[in-house]
């Protein structure tokens, strides 16, 4: 159970420093003397489809809605597995970062709102709920040994209860006018993916073609296509095939022969469940080369003295900025302190109450998920622009706060209360 958490935040934490040096890069790009090619490249259209059924989207919008589809699949096998067999298996440890990322969101959400209701940016209220799970454990992985692991656990748990949040917002409020023709299809495709595990499918290639059709389905329907990952992701086992009783070490250990080691390929794979393979091999290419490629698409902004003055003007701007710096340090601190008041649950163990603030601090890394919020929640580039601009600067901020509130102190005093169970799991 432990081995896949590890190297979860290990790859997480290199994906993070990837995506800082992709997102540099399209800062530096789109401010180029090469800033035309940067926008030819990315509204470059491509056409796919037949007769009447057309794809007709561009560049980004293939990695907006494919690429990243690939993404919230790895997320929604993440929290399968968490749900199942990880830190939210348990409903008393699993309480505490749950409250702590509803505070982390509903407050955000609210500082926007304060800025914004009634106005022609209302629509922007989700795009501060998001954490950056790889930015924000990129940050906290170089501090090292600074801050305990069940922190770190905390951090991971909270995020990942906050992406749940954020897929529900984009799956409810952020779709598009319902065709409920593709959609009743849609739900077609998911029963047969379930009828495909019930009797006994276990090559991966069916339901590769099932998801790509009900990719199109969803797309077709009015609800972002990129749910179609999250949704797969949740209908993904988690039980090993064979149990390891039921496994022949010696049979495992022979690669004498190519049959031999073909056998030991096969019982190797089947000693490990379906999502931990997926997960395994698909991670690293999200956190690598899906969410870098994401940032060069969509964080190359064009920064002048005209849209540094719109953003500092703009209420959506502030609403972003001060939802991820003010909203989330406040949400996730006073949620949890109300969490822990209420005995609903402990700190982490050897954390102090200013880990939890810093930690409530690099929540604030909104970045990803947030930008693409934001691509759905404005139609008008201007909006768009403003509102990256405070993600960009309010995530920038976030990790500079974070840093200096768990450089020194993040670590609790010996009378410190602990988890339990976050103690027992820590890596």
């Amino acid at each position: 159970m432990i081995r896949p958490l590890v190297d979860f935040l290990h790859t997480e934490a290199a994906g993070g420093i990837v995506l800082v040096a992709a997102t540099i890069v399209a800062l530096i790009w789109a401010n180029s003397p090469f800033q035309d090619s940067y926008n030819e490249l990315w509204e470059t259209t491509t056409v796919i489809g037949f007769n009447d059924h057309v794809l007709h989207l561009d560049l980004r919008a293939w990695v907006n809605d494919g690429l990243m589809t690939i993404f919230f699949f790895v997320v929604g096998l993440e929290i399968k597995r968490e749900l199942v067999v990880g830190e939210l298996r348990d409903r008393r440890t699993a309480t505490l970062p749950a409250v702590a990322a509803l505070g982390g969101m509903v407050v955000p959400a609210l500082v926007y709102v304060a800025f914004n209701a009634g106005g022609s940016g209302s629509a922007g209220w989700g795009i501060p709920m998001a954490t950056d799970i790889a930015m924000a454990l990129g940050v906290l992985s170089l501090l090292g040994s600074r801050v305990p692991a069940a922190l770190k656990l905390f951090l991971l748990a909270l995020a990942i209860v906050d992406d749940i949040g954020a897929i529900i917002v984009i799956a409810i409020f952020y779709a598009g006018g319902i065709n409920f023709t593709a959609l009743a299809v849609a739900i077609g495709l998911v029963i047969m993916i379930l009828l495909l595990r019930l009797v006994g499918v276990s090559q991966i290639w069916p339901y590769v073609a099932v998801g790509v059709v009900l990719w199109l389905a969803i797309h077709e329907s009015g609800v972002h296509a990129t749910i179609t990952g999250v949704v797969l992701g949740l209908m993904t086992p988690t039980g090993a095939s064979w149990s390891a009783s039921t496994i022949d070490t010696e049979r495992l250990a022979d690669l004498s022969s190519a049959q031999a080691a073909h056998d030991t390929r096969l019982l190797a794979r089947g000693s490990v469940s379906i999502a931990e393979w997926l997960e395994h091999i698909l991670h690293p290419w999200s956190s690598y080369l899906i969410i870098p490629v994401f940032a060069l698409a969509n964080a190359g902004i064009p920064i002048s003295s005209d849209t540094v003055s719109d953003a500092v003007s703009s209420p959506i701007a502030h609403g972003v900025f001060f939802g991820l710096i003010v909203g989330k340090l406040v949400g996730i601190t006073s949620f949890t302190w109300l969490a822990v008041r209420l005995g609903l649950g402990t700190l982490p163990n050897g954390a102090s109450w200013r880990g939890v603030v810093g930690v409530a601090a690099l929540g604030g890394v909104g970045f990803t998920v947030s930008i693409f919020i934001s691509g759905l929640a404005f139609d008008v580039e201007e909006f768009d622009t403003v509102a990256k601009l405070g993600i960009l600067s309010a995530s920038l901020l976030a990790a500079i706060l974070g840093v200096l509130i768990l450089r020194n102190g993040a670590r609790a005093g010996p009378d410190t209360p602990v988890t339990p169970a976050i103690a027992e799991s820590a890596p």
